[in-house]
């Protein structure tokens, strides 16, 4: 049943998830939709799953910061002073707390980079649908439960993310975990 679980999980990202980007080069209007169907398509084929899970990353959008904040977290979130103007110190709290790595990533390119040197068994991840997306499909076959942001401000700045589902989502990483061990 896994190995069914991550064949139809990559025929997913890999082949239906370019099949919609091309479609949505032409509709543009619904390429977000598309993307957010195939965030929730991927949260589903990952949870249907059990997993040998020692390490946990937990993946955040440098955009989560506070922008008037003086300090820059691009690859150190234990620099944050944790005054609370954003989540950022309540997800610190959350990973010390749930015991997994925590990592923000300016863009793509850091975000592969972290994952290549943290080597995690799963990843939660919170940004925009376009970063998601593609994200899940590069970090595959590690399984991803992706969380998209809240952009009050609109994207890229100040946003926010509902930490009950980033809770939740760890802690179906946890159970899957405990559930391999029985």
């Amino acid at each position: 049943m896994k190995d069914l679980i991550i064949f139809v999980r990559g025929f997913v990202l890999k082949v239906y998830y370019p099949l919609l980007m091309f479609l949505g080069a032409f509709l543009r209007e619904k390429r977000s939709k598309m993307q957010t169907h195939i965030i929730k398509l991927n949260n589903y084929l990952v949870r249907q799953g059990k997993y040998k899970i020692d390490k946990i990353l937990l993946l955040l959008p440098h955009c989560i910061q506070n922008s008037k904040c003086d300090i820059r977290l691009t690859f150190n979130v234990l620099k944050c002073k944790r005054c609370g103007l954003c989540k950022i110190k309540d997800l610190i709290e959350l990973a010390e707390d749930s015991g997994i790595a925590i990592s923000i990533a300016t863009g793509g390119t850091i975000a592969r980079k972290v994952v290549r040197e943290l080597k995690p068994h799963a990843i939660v991840a919170v940004a925009c649908e376009r970063d998601l997306s593609s994200g899940i499909v590069d970090t595959y076959p590690i399984p991803v439960l992706g969380i998209i942001n809240e952009r009050p401000s609109g994207p890229c700045i100040d946003t926010t993310v509902d930490l009950q589902k980033v809770k939740e989502a760890i802690q179906w990483f946890i159970n899957s975990h405990q559930d391999t061990k029985q």
